[in-house]
């Protein structure tokens, strides 16, 4: 399918069939993050994937925005190789990374037919301690994906927008 097709097609999932994502799947979906690009090619971003039940148990314990998906992705960034604006160094990229790679595995995801959600109600500090991530590693979001249940249905805000000329400004 087109782009757009497929855009406005996917939606944030928030129910899971009880099935495994095949691996051939799992590995496309990551091979479209390593296809993204990042500020200067920094590639500050990491990519966790939680499946094994012991990981999964403890997402869930975490948040209850797991939706019991299958696979949970953890994404996070290196502070230390994160690219820093040479003009204002306080502006850097990690979060900006991390977030296109989310991104285009989301969109991989939807295009092999599985659902995801983007996730930022989870504790990054408590997430950093149960998974024993690095201190230099920032956690970004948080993406449950699979297949989605026959009942999942698009929440009643996903066709609502904003006008465009709302968002959208020509200079």
């Amino acid at each position: 399918m087109d782009f757009l097709t497929l855009a406005k097609a996917r939606y944030s999932v928030r129910d899971y069939e009880d099935r495994a994502i095949e691996e051939e799947k799992l590995q496309k979906i990551l091979e479209a993050g390593l296809l993204a690009p990042t500020a200067k090619n920094s590639q500050a971003h990491r990519v966790y994937v939680l499946k094994s039940p012991e990981a999964l148990e403890k997402i869930r314990t975490l948040t209850r925005c797991a939706f019991n998906a299958p696979v949970v992705l953890l994404f996070t960034y290196n502070k230390e190789e994160e690219y820093r604006n040479k003009i204002e160094p306080d502006y850097t990229s990690g979060q900006q990374d991390a977030s296109i790679v989310a991104a285009h595995m989301m969109l991989e995801a939807a295009e092999l037919g599985l659902g995801s959600c983007w996730v930022n109600v989870f504790p990054p500090s408590d997430t950093m301690k149960a998974f024993d991530l690095p201190e230099n590693e920032r956690p970004v979001l948080l993406m449950p994906m699979g297949y989605a249940s026959p009942d999942s249905v698009p929440s009643e805000r996903h066709t609502q927008s904003r006008e465009a000329k709302e968002l959208i400004r020509f200079l």
